[in-house]
């Protein structure tokens, strides 16, 4: 399953409301960290069971960050019953990443 865009208007029911933990990966067009990381959630989505990977463009789309307290980015968190669960700022590599996911769903 392949990364999903998720907007203002669809964040409650693509996130908020998911049956299973999604990481939504704050993101914009001119960040360079959140395009080396792009891949590595594209891979990571098609390799780990049990959660759902979004991305939401904070240029498109300002209120989901605002709600969420996203001041730089690439931030990704981690939502788990309608809830932020886990929060990781900044890029990292791929094997760091599934670390994080995993250790965040167990």
């Amino acid at each position: 399953m392949a990364t999903k865009a998720v907007t203002d208007s669809s964040f409650e029911t693509d996130v908020l409301k998911a049956d299973k933990p999604v990481l939504v990966d704050f993101w914009a067009e001119w960040c360079g960290p959140c395009k080396q990381i792009g891949p590595a959630l594209e891979a990571l989505s098609e390799e780990i069971d049990g959660i759902e990977i979004a991305k939401v463009n904070i240029d498109e789309n300002p209120t989901s960050p605002a709600q969420f307290g996203v001041r730089s980015i690439p931030t990704m968190i981690i939502f788990k019953d309608g809830k932020p669960h886990a929060t990781k700022i900044g890029a990292a590599p791929k094997e760091a990443l599934r670390k994080w996911i995993e250790e965040s769903i167990a």
